[in-house]
């Protein structure tokens, strides 16, 4: 089954340290490792990509890579937006959507917003596993915390998050359009009245002898 999975360290030499095992794993053909990020979440809550696993490799065994699952996830979680989903508010890519408690309690955004808690490195990573065992025995070994959510179920809320955003946009365009004509339309129609004013007044005016 293939799944999108955070293991959350509070070592960030822990967290290569997975990476390392999770490459072994795919080598020994007991899961096979799409994609992979290091990534670590300052005290303030700010997110930033380490490293990040893909095909070729460079001395250390990792290469920075961009797309895939993974890539969108970091998109979506680093920075102010990730710590606001992991908080109380349902945030998705800078749109806001309403969500109620329950909602935003099985969002799997909102899931890996909050394992990834300030002061901590972990790592992201789209495996395909034939058990869980095999990964969760392999990093709570590490001391590792495991958060797993099938593939799909994160494509799926990341694709909203992604419709979201678009249409936060376009309703952020039209409004700014509106806002553009509304105030044309006022700055014309307070000629017009000068306009009006000064006619108005010339004609009051006698003309002289």
């Amino acid at each position: 089954m293939e799944t999108i999975i955070a293991v959350s360290f509070d070592s960030s030499n822990a967290a290569y340290d997975a990476v390392t095992k999770l490459k072994e794993l795919d080598q020994q053909g007991q899961v096979t490792l799409y994609e992979g990020r290091v990534v670590e979440r300052d005290p303030t809550g700010q997110l930033t990509v380490k490293d990040s696993v893909l095909g070729g490799e460079d001395e250390r065994g990792l290469t920075t890579v961009s797309g895939g699952l993974i890539g969108m996830l970091v998109g979506v979680i680093a920075g102010p937006v990730g710590m606001l989903l992991g908080g109380s508010m349902g945030l998705m890519t800078g749109a806001v959507i309403e969500m109620d408690v329950d909602d935003r309690d099985d969002s799997v955004l909102s899931a890996f917003a909050r394992h990834v808690q300030p002061g901590t490195t972990a790592v992201l990573a789209h495996v395909n596993e034939q058990s869980d065992e095999i990964v969760d025995n392999a990093m709570t070994g590490m001391g590792g915390n495991v958060l797993r959510r099938p593939a799909v179920d994160v494509e799926t809320e990341l694709a909203a998050a992604q419709e979201a955003r678009d249409v936060a946009e376009h309703e952020a365009r039209e409004k700014l359009r509106k806002e553009r004509r509304d105030q044309k339309k006022e700055e014309i129609d307070t000629k017009l009245a000068s306009l009006k004013a000064k006619v108005g007044k010339s004609e009051k005016t006698p003309a002289a002898t």
